[in-house]
């Protein structure tokens, strides 16, 4: 048995190869509407639950699994360090899949930095009015910095239940949400940002896969300000960055 920490289009893709394969998954997702968009297959069983560490023990040895394989967000470390601290005790071969970010271009109007809130403290630095494209998770950070309301907070969130109830509990209008799911184009970004009329986006390296490449080129093309939040720096006991590897790399730890 496979477990799947999923819940990124990386995961479902990997999910889908998986199955192909002849693999019995267990994918693991933190929303309903992650749920909705990975369930489907005759092998694959889809627990919708955060999972700490006791939990995870738990549900790894109900199953009796032998590969974990991570394939949750970049951004994600706090379930990467529970993953391979549980997989380390029960024995089992933790495999991370961490999809390659992008290279971030001289633009004289990029700035980077290492956490949401110096993110969302530099982005009201730069313009009273910024368009955030990381999600629902890390809202009070930036709502936090909002101190006159000549500023504007809009927000690009998926079209979740739980992600527009998140801006709704932190104040932030029905009218400065955006809830779709992505990745969208460099065309979609530019015409949202300039609809919006923001002077400043905030985004993550989440790679290509994630839209990263169209937002940042969108916002160039614009002409806006754009701050990155980089990457949470972590060691991986094994990682791999080309899914075609990834079943070799399954039959080779099933041969031991």
């Amino acid at each position: 048995m496979i477990f799947l920490a999923a819940g990124t289009q990386d995961g479902r893709q990997i999910a889908q190869l998986l199955l192909q394969n002849g693999y019995e998954v267990t994918a693991s997702v933190v929303s309903g509407y992650g749920k909705v968009l990975l369930s489907g297959h005759q092998k694959l069983t889809v627990i919708e639950q955060m999972l700490d560490e006791k939990a995870m023990q738990k549900i790894l040895q109900d199953i009796n699994a032998k590969i974990f394989i991570d394939a949750s967000h970049p951004y994600a470390v706090n379930i990467s360090q529970t993953a391979m601290r549980v997989c380390r005790q029960l024995g089992i071969y933790y495999l991370r899949y961490e999809r390659p970010a992008i290279s971030l271009p001289d633009y004289e109007k990029l700035y980077k930095t290492n956490s949401f809130e110096a993110a969302a403290k530099k982005a009201f630095e730069l313009g009273r009015n910024v368009f955030l494209t990381t999600g629902s998770r890390h809202l009070t950070e930036f709502t936090a910095q909002i101190k006159s309301p000549e500023q504007t907070l809009t927000v690009r969130v998926l079209p979740a239940v739980e992600s527009i109830q998140a801006c709704i509990n932190k104040g932030i209008l029905l009218k400065h949400v955006i809830a779709m799911q992505g990745p969208f184009s460099k065309e979609l970004n530019k015409s949202m940002y300039e609809h919006t009329k923001a002077e400043v986006v905030v985004m993550k390296n989440s790679g290509s896969l994630g839209g990263s490449d169209t937002k940042l080129s969108a916002a160039i093309e614009a002409g806006i300000f754009v701050v990155v939040i980089g990457r949470p720096p972590l060691e991986y006991d094994n990682i791999i960055t080309d899914s075609r590897l990834l079943i070799d790399k399954i039959k080779k730890v099933g041969e031991k």
